[in-house]
């Protein structure tokens, strides 16, 4: 029985440790791509995936019902919010011409916006 907590214990470490190194690769991203876009994706991809792996070691240390309660409401939350924040973000950096659209290789959102006027 011991030994069994203890790999669990090991196991959350680990996954603590290998999604805090997902967000740093995220940061370091978001610090050195070049446009708003690859930036935002550097804010929201690795950051959730990270975030996810941080909470289920957390939840392999804690293990008690209201600790697992409480930590899948941050993850639901989290995930809720962080993809529309980044995608209300791309949003208004290519409204406000912000993107380089020569980069793109599809354009949808031009050809709903001039068909809007």
């Amino acid at each position: 029985m011991n030994v069994w907590l203890q790999l669990l214990d090991t196991a959350g470490a680990l996954l603590v440790l290998v999604g805090a190194a997902i967000s740093l690769l995220g940061v370091i991203g978001m610090l050195r791509l070049p446009d708003v876009l690859s930036r935002s994706h550097a804010a929201t991809k690795p950051q959730t995936l990270g975030m996810i792996l941080v909470l289920a070691g957390v939840a392999l240390r804690l293990r008690s019902g209201m600790d697992l309660a409480t930590l899948g409401l941050i993850a639901f939350f989290q995930m809720l919010t962080g993809p529309v924040a980044s995608h209300l973000v791309a949003r208004s950096a290519y409204r406000t011409g912000q993107i380089d659209h020569g980069e793109l290789l599809f354009d949808e959102l031009d050809e709903q916006l001039t068909d809007g006027k």
